[in-house]
């Protein structure tokens, strides 16, 4: 995944399901699942060569994210109103 760019999580509002993460200190990518209430984190799926792989996951805090991970850098286009 080298043709993606992270930059450090910075706010919650970041952490939307099908992003990809990254550790700060490790080169694994994984795609961010849907935050589970009854666990208090977020699901996060192995991802490689462009695939999600389902049979592999964990839960991962907020707090643990915004300090130990980074999110891809994704531009979006906002339309005049």
């Amino acid at each position: 995944m080298k043709n993606i760019t992270f930059q450090n999580i910075s706010d919650s509002y970041q952490l939307v399901s099908g992003a990809k993460i990254k550790s700060k200190n490790y080169d694994e990518v994984y795609e961010l699942g849907e935050y589970d209430g009854n666990k208090r984190g977020y699901t996060l799926f192995a991802f490689e060569d462009g695939l999600r792989f389902e049979d592999f996951s964990v839960i991962i805090s907020e707090y643990e994210l915004m300090n130990n991970y980074m999110i891809e850098v994704v531009k979006v286009n906002r339309m005049a109103a």
